[in-house]
């Protein structure tokens, strides 16, 4: 059985994380997967029982900078250890292919390991296959600043760009106009999007209440949780509003790494709320969703694939970095023309304004034909894409 390594690292939120887990999950059916995993880690977050992982000592970000777990050394420590054990890991593993989660289309801050590790595939073991895995928007507003070291890097190291995405929606021409400058293989896969499994739908209606136009059930999440502070506090307050108009509930995320000052404020201002119910994280936020009347988040990747899997009503709010990264934005404003989305704008959050919304748009209908839009089956057509670009490499190789 062919061996891959899958580099991941989720700087700021979660999102990187739980599509390269679907990813690998339906790899690991045709390849031994070896995960390395550099980001934070979430306890309740299930990895496959078959993969291999690989947790390197952790790094985020916050306010730009790195920060680190370990009180007891320093950050350069840190790059010091993890470089090193990147190497050493592929030395042990040999795989016939590395995947970097969306490296080098962004991630730069890393090159202290991912340099060092590609410069030592290619003098050390020129036969491992090198791809990269993007997803739909690269979306960040200084890309034009980075094109020429994108494209350096691509050709010099890399032999295949998964493009998680359906060409309907975003093509990469879009969101890479220097494509032809790429000398490398360029696959469009399709969304990932997560897949329910037998034991996920056992009980789901046990989860929360059951589909009921006269007490409707509100979703509200907001992913990894560094940001939407200012989306939960405004749901919380407006359910105070909504009592008197409508019996509802309101079932909230916050997402693992909100900073526990504020969800301990939104913890307070929940209990004053009979409607509201407040929790971190849960594995199961794809159930939630089909289970849910309406749901309100942002609009990242994952829980944009989970309203077009479960078809509920979506009300989003794009909040993102702005300033650099325009991800969340560009991909609302295609979701908004498609009618798949309602939208609310940051500066608009004010429980008044965000009552009456609610209430509109629970009077709308679902969109049921949402999964059929697009093809969602990007991880299992990865794998496909994967096992065909191996073996006419190996092909080639034994015709040498």
């Amino acid at each position: 059985m062919q061996k891959i390594m899958f580099y991941c690292q989720y700087l700021t939120g979660m999102g990187h994380l739980v599509r390269s887990t679907e990813i690998i999950r339906k790899l690991s059916k045709d390849f031994q997967v070896y995960f390395v995993n550099g980001g934070p880690p979430i306890a309740e977050f299930p990895i496959p029982d078959n993969i291999e992982l690989i947790n390197l000592p952790a790094l985020w970000l916050e306010g730009g900078e790195f920060r680190i777990a370990e009180d007891s050394l320093e950050v350069d420590e840190i790059k010091r250890i993890r470089k090193n054990q990147l190497v050493s890991n592929f030395d042990l593993i040999q795989p016939d292919c590395l995947i970097t989660e969306f490296f080098p289309f962004g991630r730069h801050k890393l090159f202290f390991e991912l340099l060092p590790l590609l410069e030592h595939i290619k003098v050390n073991s020129p036969q491992t296959k090198i791809a990269s895995s993007v997803r739909d928007f690269i979306g960040r507003q200084n890309l034009h600043e980075e094109v020429e070291t994108i494209c350096y890097l691509v050709n010099q190291y890399f032999d295949l760009i998964l493009y998680h995405s359906d060409p309907n929606f975003q093509n990469f021409a879009l969101t890479f106009p220097e494509y032809r400058e790429l000398n490398c293989e360029i696959q469009a896969t399709g969304f990932v999007a997560q897949s329910f499994t037998p034991q996920s739908r056992e009980n789901t209606h046990q989860l929360i209440a059951k589909k009921n136009i006269n007490n409707p059930t509100i979703l509200v999440s907001v992913g990894g949780g560094r940001l939407g502070y200012e989306l939960l506090e405004s749901v919380i307050n407006a359910s105070r509003l909504l009592e008197s108009q409508i019996p509802h509930h309101i079932q909230i995320f916050t997402g693992p790494f909100m900073p526990e000052e504020l969800f301990s404020q939104l913890q307070q201002a929940a209990s004053t709320s009979k409607n509201v119910s407040l929790q971190r994280y849960t594995n199961r936020l794809l159930e939630y969703m089909q289970n849910a009347d309406l749901s309100i988040s942002l609009t990242g990747y994952n829980t944009t694939m989970n309203i077009l899997k479960t078809g509920v009503r979506a009300m989003v709010v794009p909040i993102g970095h702005y300033s650099k990264d325009q991800e969340q934005l560009m991909r609302t404003k295609k979701l908004e023309k498609l009618g798949i989305v309602e939208v609310i704008n940051p500066e608009d959050l004010q429980p008044n304004h965000l009552a009456q919304r609610i209430v509109s748009c629970l009077d709308k209908e679902t969109n049921t034909n949402s999964n059929n839009l697009f093809d969602l089956d990007g991880a299992d057509n990865t794998t496909n894409i994967l096992k065909k670009f191996l073996e006419q490499s190996q092909q080639v190789l034994m015709n040498r």
